[in-house]
């Protein structure tokens, strides 16, 4: 068994290095790829936000082959990333690599070491104070709800940055006692959002309108909802229902009336709600 997984490892190991190796080689000035040689830290992070979308876009699907593709692509934005710091002499792969193993065992005790634990939430919270030692808080700065929102909001999608931020707040007993409290809430903010859309001030509305948003996905967390994949599954559904809608059409889409229009959208939507059905009952007679 252990002579097949170092086999395993070694067929890993040169796959990485083949990377390795063709990434050097497109940003060699002499031979390289002018597109990769223009290429910077900076230039890079959009394509490193999106092909971390298109990763969890993939997993969701349930594609396998399209998985390996998207982590194929998210892997060499880490490798481009450090091929272009080591050519700057800023740092390399091996210390990017070396870097998060040494984390893991650190923040690991019960596995790599002797600390012994009786479940998640205590891996939590040891992960918690180990992280909060490596980075020189005291135990006051560690509870301190303000810096770890900042940096939810300025690492985060922002609908993910509420949801981590109101969880970390709910911790801490700053949460309404039932959920009725948090529906007056959302109230309260909605008329203050209408209110706003009276008046002339674009600053004042968007305000408003962040707290209402905010508020609904204190909501979805009351609920156990997940903010961020209701709006992705609600994008998708809208998204099926167009193309459904466009084939169903006969001219362009923007040539119909809206009650034309409304008609085609409850036709499209009934369309996929039957084949829907139709393939539920397809995997339970399987």
């Amino acid at each position: 068994m252990k002579q097949v997984e170092t086999v395993a490892k070694k067929s890993i190991l040169n796959a990485l290095n083949d990377l390795i190796d063709v990434v050097a080689k497109l940003r060699t000035p002499e031979e390289g790829c002018p597109w990769d040689l223009d290429q910077t830290q900076q230039s890079l992070v959009p394509y490193i936000i999106e092909e971390a979308y298109e990763v969890a876009a993939a997993i969701r699907s349930e594609n396998q082959e399209e998985i390996v593709e998207e982590l194929g692509d998210l892997l060499l934005q880490v490798v481009l990333q450090s091929q272009i710091a080591s050519e700057s002499q800023y740092f390399t792969l091996e210390e990017v690599a070396q870097g998060i193993t040494d984390k893991l065992i650190r923040r690991h005790p019960h596995v790599f070491g002797d600390v012994q634990v009786e479940n998640a939430q205590q891996v939590r919270k040891n992960w918690e104070e180990i992280k909060a030692k490596e980075k020189g808080y005291n135990p006051e700065q560690v509870e301190k709800l303000s810096q770890k929102f900042k940096k939810y909001t300025e690492t985060l999608p922002p609908l993910f940055a509420s949801l981590k931020g109101s969880q970390k707040a709910a911790q801490l007993g700053f949460e309404w006692e039932t959920s009725q409290g948090v529906w007056e809430k959302f109230e309260e903010e909605l008329s203050e959002f209408k209110q706003a859309l009276e008046t002339d001030d674009k600053n004042h509305q968007q305000s408003e309108l962040g707290d209402v948003l905010f508020t609904l996905v204190n909501i979805a967390r009351w609920y156990g909802l997940d903010p961020s994949e209701a709006l992705q599954g609600t994008n998708q559904r809208f998204a099926q229902r167009l193309s459904v809608m466009e084939n169903l059409a006969d001219k362009s889409l923007s040539e119909y009336s809206l009650e034309e229009l409304e008609s085609l959208w409850q036709q499209a939507k009934q369309q996929l709600l039957s084949q829907s059905k139709t393939s539920e009952t397809t995997e339970e007679k399987r």
